[in-house]
Protein backbone atom coordinates (compact mmCIF):
# COMPACT_ATOMS: atom_id res chain seq x y z
CA UNK A 1 0.00 0.00 0.00
CA UNK A 2 1.42 3.35 -1.09
CA UNK A 3 0.02 6.85 -1.29
CA UNK A 4 0.72 9.67 -3.68
CA UNK A 5 1.54 12.99 -2.00
CA UNK A 6 2.94 15.11 -4.82
CA UNK A 7 3.34 14.19 -8.49
CA UNK A 8 5.88 11.41 -8.79
CA UNK A 9 6.35 10.99 -5.04
CA UNK A 10 5.27 7.77 -3.36
CA UNK A 11 5.26 7.50 0.42
CA UNK A 12 5.04 4.20 2.25
CA UNK A 13 3.19 3.93 5.54
CA UNK A 14 5.62 3.99 8.47
CA UNK A 15 6.50 0.88 10.41
CA UNK A 16 7.73 1.24 14.00
CA UNK A 17 7.67 5.04 14.28
CA UNK A 18 4.43 5.00 16.25
CA UNK A 19 6.00 3.01 19.09
CA UNK A 20 8.89 5.48 19.23
CA UNK A 21 6.36 8.28 19.59
CA UNK A 22 4.75 6.50 22.50
CA UNK A 23 8.08 6.29 24.29
CA UNK A 24 8.67 10.01 23.65
CA UNK A 25 5.27 11.14 24.93
CA UNK A 26 5.09 14.01 27.40
CA UNK A 27 3.94 12.69 30.77
CA UNK A 28 3.88 15.84 32.87
CA UNK A 29 1.55 18.83 32.62
CA UNK A 30 4.24 21.31 33.59
CA UNK A 31 6.56 19.96 30.91
CA UNK A 32 3.73 20.23 28.40
CA UNK A 33 3.32 23.89 29.30
CA UNK A 34 7.05 24.50 29.10
CA UNK A 35 7.22 23.11 25.56
CA UNK A 36 4.40 25.41 24.50
CA UNK A 37 5.88 28.51 26.13
CA UNK A 38 3.21 28.71 28.83
CA UNK A 39 3.57 29.24 32.59
CA UNK A 40 3.89 25.91 34.37
CA UNK A 41 1.15 26.88 36.83
CA UNK A 42 -1.37 26.46 33.99
CA UNK A 43 -1.12 22.73 34.67
CA UNK A 44 -3.20 21.33 37.50
CA UNK A 45 -2.77 18.02 39.30
CA UNK A 46 -3.28 14.98 37.06
CA UNK A 47 -4.26 12.74 39.96
CA UNK A 48 -4.70 9.07 39.05
CA UNK A 49 -5.20 9.89 35.35
CA UNK A 50 -1.71 10.82 34.18
CA UNK A 51 -0.79 13.17 31.34
CA UNK A 52 0.15 11.44 28.10
CA UNK A 53 0.72 13.44 24.89
CA UNK A 54 2.81 12.11 21.97
CA UNK A 55 5.05 14.49 19.99
CA UNK A 56 3.00 14.49 16.76
CA UNK A 57 -0.13 15.63 18.58
CA UNK A 58 1.82 18.20 20.58
CA UNK A 59 3.25 19.61 17.33
CA UNK A 60 -0.27 20.62 16.22
CA UNK A 61 -0.78 22.87 19.24
CA UNK A 62 -0.18 26.61 19.04
CA UNK A 63 2.74 27.83 21.14
CA UNK A 64 1.83 30.49 23.69
CA UNK A 65 -1.92 29.86 23.39
CA UNK A 66 -3.38 28.65 26.67
CA UNK A 67 -6.77 28.23 24.96
CA UNK A 68 -5.50 26.05 22.14
CA UNK A 69 -8.31 23.51 21.46
CA UNK A 70 -5.94 20.55 21.38
CA UNK A 71 -4.15 21.59 24.56
CA UNK A 72 -7.45 21.98 26.41
CA UNK A 73 -8.24 18.33 25.70
CA UNK A 74 -5.09 16.99 27.37
CA UNK A 75 -3.87 19.49 29.99
CA UNK A 76 -5.13 18.76 33.52
CA UNK A 77 -6.67 21.66 35.38
CA UNK A 78 -7.74 22.38 38.92
CA UNK A 79 -11.36 21.96 37.76
CA UNK A 80 -10.84 18.19 37.65
CA UNK A 81 -10.65 18.03 41.43
CA UNK A 82 -14.06 19.65 41.93
CA UNK A 83 -16.82 17.18 42.78
CA UNK A 84 -20.01 17.97 40.85
CA UNK A 85 -23.36 16.26 41.53
CA UNK A 86 -24.49 14.01 38.68
CA UNK A 87 -20.95 13.13 37.59
CA UNK A 88 -19.69 9.62 38.35
CA UNK A 89 -16.92 7.11 37.70
CA UNK A 90 -19.13 5.03 35.36
CA UNK A 91 -21.40 7.49 33.53
CA UNK A 92 -22.40 5.13 30.68
CA UNK A 93 -23.17 2.00 32.70
CA UNK A 94 -20.22 -0.14 31.61
CA UNK A 95 -20.32 -2.19 34.81
CA UNK A 96 -23.97 -3.12 34.35
CA UNK A 97 -23.35 -4.07 30.70
CA UNK A 98 -20.42 -6.42 31.40
CA UNK A 99 -20.95 -10.02 30.31
CA UNK A 100 -17.54 -11.06 31.51
CA UNK A 101 -14.13 -9.43 31.85
CA UNK A 102 -13.56 -7.19 28.84
CA UNK A 103 -16.88 -7.94 27.12
CA UNK A 104 -19.79 -5.48 27.18
CA UNK A 105 -23.22 -5.70 25.59
CA UNK A 106 -25.47 -2.65 25.63
CA UNK A 107 -27.35 -3.01 22.35
CA UNK A 108 -29.01 -5.95 20.62
CA UNK A 109 -26.85 -7.87 18.16
CA UNK A 110 -23.62 -6.12 19.13
CA UNK A 111 -20.87 -6.81 21.63
CA UNK A 112 -17.93 -4.62 22.53
CA UNK A 113 -14.50 -5.88 23.49
CA UNK A 114 -12.46 -3.60 25.73
CA UNK A 115 -9.21 -4.81 24.22
CA UNK A 116 -6.73 -2.77 26.26
CA UNK A 117 -6.52 0.03 28.78
CA UNK A 118 -3.76 1.80 26.87
CA UNK A 119 -4.28 4.93 24.76
CA UNK A 120 -2.00 7.09 22.62
CA UNK A 121 -3.26 10.24 24.33
CA UNK A 122 -5.05 10.85 27.62
CA UNK A 123 -8.08 13.02 26.95
CA UNK A 124 -9.22 14.71 30.15
CA UNK A 125 -12.92 14.09 29.36
CA UNK A 126 -12.46 10.32 28.81
CA UNK A 127 -15.55 8.47 30.02
CA UNK A 128 -13.43 5.40 30.86
CA UNK A 129 -10.79 7.27 32.85
CA UNK A 130 -11.92 5.31 35.94
CA UNK A 131 -12.54 1.95 34.19
CA UNK A 132 -11.08 -1.14 36.00
CA UNK A 133 -8.64 -1.99 33.21
CA UNK A 134 -6.65 -4.20 35.58
CA UNK A 135 -9.44 -6.78 35.24
CA UNK A 136 -9.07 -7.17 31.46
CA UNK A 137 -7.86 -10.48 29.99
CA UNK A 138 -4.07 -10.61 29.59
CA UNK A 139 -2.59 -12.31 26.53
CA UNK A 140 -4.25 -14.06 23.60
CA UNK A 141 -5.23 -17.17 25.56
CA UNK A 142 -7.13 -15.06 28.07
CA UNK A 143 -9.50 -13.92 25.31
CA UNK A 144 -10.57 -17.48 24.47
CA UNK A 145 -13.57 -17.37 26.82
CA UNK A 146 -14.82 -14.12 25.29
CA UNK A 147 -14.39 -15.46 21.75
CA UNK A 148 -16.18 -18.67 22.73
CA UNK A 149 -19.07 -16.62 24.12
CA UNK A 150 -19.37 -14.71 20.82
CA UNK A 151 -19.21 -17.94 18.81
CA UNK A 152 -21.95 -19.54 20.92
CA UNK A 153 -24.43 -16.64 20.57
CA UNK A 154 -25.84 -16.50 17.06
CA UNK A 155 -27.70 -13.25 17.84
CA UNK A 156 -24.38 -11.38 17.66
CA UNK A 157 -23.87 -9.90 14.20
CA UNK A 158 -21.34 -7.16 15.00
CA UNK A 159 -18.23 -7.04 17.14
CA UNK A 160 -16.82 -3.68 18.22
CA UNK A 161 -13.22 -3.28 19.33
CA UNK A 162 -12.69 -0.48 21.82
CA UNK A 163 -10.53 0.32 24.82
CA UNK A 164 -8.45 2.21 25.71
CA UNK A 165 -7.56 2.04 22.04
CA UNK A 166 -7.47 -1.28 20.18
CA UNK A 167 -4.75 -0.02 17.82
CA UNK A 168 -2.41 0.10 20.80
CA UNK A 169 -2.14 -3.66 20.26
CA UNK A 170 0.83 -4.53 18.08
CA UNK A 171 -0.03 -5.60 14.54
CA UNK A 172 0.57 -9.31 15.07
CA UNK A 173 -1.69 -9.52 18.10
CA UNK A 174 -4.37 -7.33 16.55
CA UNK A 175 -4.40 -9.45 13.40
CA UNK A 176 -4.83 -12.60 15.49
CA UNK A 177 -7.85 -11.08 17.20
CA UNK A 178 -9.37 -9.83 13.93
CA UNK A 179 -8.97 -13.22 12.30
CA UNK A 180 -10.55 -15.02 15.25
CA UNK A 181 -13.57 -12.73 15.17
CA UNK A 182 -13.90 -13.04 11.39
CA UNK A 183 -13.88 -16.83 11.71
CA UNK A 184 -17.23 -16.76 13.57
CA UNK A 185 -19.81 -17.43 10.81
CA UNK A 186 -22.66 -15.35 12.22
CA UNK A 187 -20.53 -12.22 12.78
CA UNK A 188 -21.32 -10.02 9.77
CA UNK A 189 -19.61 -6.75 10.66
CA UNK A 190 -16.56 -5.48 12.47
CA UNK A 191 -16.11 -2.04 13.97
CA UNK A 192 -12.95 -0.51 15.42
CA UNK A 193 -13.08 2.63 17.55
CA UNK A 194 -9.71 4.36 17.59
CA UNK A 195 -8.02 7.72 18.04
CA UNK A 196 -4.57 6.51 17.03
CA UNK A 197 -4.63 7.40 13.30
CA UNK A 198 -5.47 10.95 14.44
CA UNK A 199 -3.01 11.24 17.31
CA UNK A 200 -0.12 9.23 15.82
CA UNK A 201 -0.73 8.87 12.07
CA UNK A 202 2.26 6.56 11.62
CA UNK A 203 0.27 3.88 13.46
CA UNK A 204 -1.24 3.06 10.06
CA UNK A 205 1.41 0.55 9.04
CA UNK A 206 1.54 -1.79 6.06
CA UNK A 207 0.92 -4.70 8.42
CA UNK A 208 -2.21 -3.04 9.79
CA UNK A 209 -3.49 -2.32 6.29
CA UNK A 210 -2.86 -5.92 5.24
CA UNK A 211 -4.79 -7.17 8.28
CA UNK A 212 -7.83 -5.07 7.37
CA UNK A 213 -7.60 -5.93 3.66
CA UNK A 214 -7.56 -9.67 4.36
CA UNK A 215 -10.77 -9.72 6.42
CA UNK A 216 -13.96 -11.19 4.99
CA UNK A 217 -15.98 -8.82 7.18
CA UNK A 218 -17.05 -5.32 6.15
CA UNK A 219 -14.95 -3.19 8.47
CA UNK A 220 -15.74 0.27 9.81
CA UNK A 221 -13.12 2.34 11.58
CA UNK A 222 -14.65 5.06 13.75
CA UNK A 223 -12.09 7.79 14.33
CA UNK A 224 -12.23 10.43 17.05
CA UNK A 225 -11.33 13.99 16.11
CA UNK A 226 -12.88 16.93 17.94
CA UNK A 227 -11.34 19.84 16.08
CA UNK A 228 -10.19 20.52 12.52
CA UNK A 229 -6.73 21.43 13.83
CA UNK A 230 -6.20 17.74 14.60
CA UNK A 231 -6.49 16.79 10.92
CA UNK A 232 -3.14 17.70 9.42
CA UNK A 233 -1.55 16.36 6.23
CA UNK A 234 -0.05 13.36 8.01
CA UNK A 235 -3.49 12.34 9.22
CA UNK A 236 -4.87 12.81 5.70
CA UNK A 237 -2.24 10.46 4.28
CA UNK A 238 -2.93 7.77 6.87
CA UNK A 239 -6.67 8.06 6.32
CA UNK A 240 -6.07 7.66 2.60
CA UNK A 241 -4.20 4.43 3.28
CA UNK A 242 -7.07 3.08 5.38
CA UNK A 243 -9.54 3.90 2.64
CA UNK A 244 -7.31 2.06 0.19
CA UNK A 245 -7.57 -1.01 2.43
CA UNK A 246 -11.35 -1.02 1.96
CA UNK A 247 -12.24 0.41 5.36
CA UNK A 248 -15.29 2.63 5.85
CA UNK A 249 -14.22 5.70 7.85
CA UNK A 250 -16.50 7.62 10.18
CA UNK A 251 -15.79 10.20 12.86
CA UNK A 252 -17.28 10.74 16.25
CA UNK A 253 -16.62 13.86 18.27
CA UNK A 254 -17.53 15.01 21.74
CA UNK A 255 -19.06 18.45 22.26
CA UNK A 256 -16.57 20.15 24.58
CA UNK A 257 -16.66 23.55 26.23
CA UNK A 258 -13.74 25.65 25.02
CA UNK A 259 -12.79 23.18 22.29
CA UNK A 260 -15.52 22.91 19.67
CA UNK A 261 -18.62 24.52 21.20
CA UNK A 262 -19.34 26.87 18.29
CA UNK A 263 -20.99 26.61 14.91
CA UNK A 264 -17.78 27.67 13.18
CA UNK A 265 -15.69 25.00 14.93
CA UNK A 266 -18.19 22.27 14.12
CA UNK A 267 -18.63 23.38 10.51
CA UNK A 268 -14.88 23.55 9.96
CA UNK A 269 -14.45 20.10 11.49
CA UNK A 270 -17.09 18.54 9.23
CA UNK A 271 -15.68 20.17 6.12
CA UNK A 272 -12.13 19.13 6.97
CA UNK A 273 -13.25 15.57 7.70
CA UNK A 274 -14.80 15.28 4.26
CA UNK A 275 -11.68 16.77 2.67
CA UNK A 276 -9.57 13.95 4.13
CA UNK A 277 -12.13 11.23 3.34
CA UNK A 278 -14.04 10.75 6.60
CA UNK A 279 -17.77 11.23 7.17
CA UNK A 280 -19.08 12.87 10.37
CA UNK A 281 -21.05 10.25 12.32
CA UNK A 282 -21.83 11.25 15.90
CA UNK A 283 -21.49 14.38 17.95
CA UNK A 284 -21.67 13.12 21.53
CA UNK A 285 -23.03 15.04 24.44
CA UNK A 286 -20.36 14.78 27.14
CA UNK A 287 -20.53 11.62 29.21
CA UNK A 288 -20.75 12.87 32.78
CA UNK A 289 -17.58 11.31 34.13
CA UNK A 290 -16.06 12.53 37.38
CA UNK A 291 -13.45 15.20 36.69
CA UNK A 292 -14.88 16.45 33.38
CA UNK A 293 -17.74 18.73 34.42
CA UNK A 294 -15.94 21.83 33.15
CA UNK A 295 -16.18 20.46 29.59
CA UNK A 296 -19.97 20.15 29.63
CA UNK A 297 -22.05 22.16 27.16
CA UNK A 298 -25.80 22.37 27.92
CA UNK A 299 -27.94 20.24 25.61
CA UNK A 300 -30.01 23.24 24.58
CA UNK A 301 -26.83 24.93 23.35
CA UNK A 302 -25.74 21.78 21.52
CA UNK A 303 -29.10 21.62 19.74
CA UNK A 304 -28.70 25.21 18.63
CA UNK A 305 -25.27 24.45 17.18
CA UNK A 306 -26.55 21.43 15.26
CA UNK A 307 -29.58 23.35 13.97
CA UNK A 308 -27.25 26.04 12.64
CA UNK A 309 -25.10 23.38 10.98
CA UNK A 310 -28.16 22.09 9.10
CA UNK A 311 -28.65 25.55 7.65
CA UNK A 312 -25.03 25.74 6.48
CA UNK A 313 -24.12 22.20 5.41
CA UNK A 314 -25.56 19.33 3.38
CA UNK A 315 -27.16 16.66 5.53
CA UNK A 316 -24.35 14.15 5.14
CA UNK A 317 -21.95 16.60 6.81
CA UNK A 318 -24.11 17.15 9.89
CA UNK A 319 -23.28 14.60 12.62
CA UNK A 320 -26.11 13.07 14.62
CA UNK A 321 -26.19 14.70 18.06
CA UNK A 322 -26.53 11.89 20.61
CA UNK A 323 -26.24 11.02 24.26
CA UNK A 324 -25.55 7.64 25.80
CA UNK A 325 -28.09 6.94 28.52
CA UNK A 326 -27.35 3.82 30.60
CA UNK A 327 -29.93 1.08 30.10
CA UNK A 328 -31.44 2.50 26.92
CA UNK A 329 -31.55 0.16 23.86
CA UNK A 330 -29.74 2.68 21.64
CA UNK A 331 -28.05 6.06 21.68
CA UNK A 332 -30.55 8.84 22.42
CA UNK A 333 -30.81 11.36 19.59
CA UNK A 334 -30.97 14.89 20.95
Amino acid sequence: MHILTTPGELVRPQQADWQVELRQAVRDGRELCRRLGLPSERAGPAGQFPVFVPPSFLARMRCGDADDPLLRQVLPGAEETVEVPGFSADPVGDAAAAWQAGVLQKYAGRVLLVTTGACAVHCRYCFRRHFPYQELPRGDAAWEDALATIAADTSISEVILSGGDPLMLVDQRLRWLLERIAAVPHVARLRVHTRLPIVIPTRVTEELLAAFSALRLPTTVVLHANHAQELNDQVARSVDCLRGAGVLLLNQAVLLRGVNDSVVAQQTLSERLLAVGVLPYYLHQLDRVTGAAHFEVPVVEGKQIVAALRERLPGYLVPTYVQEVPGEPSKTVL
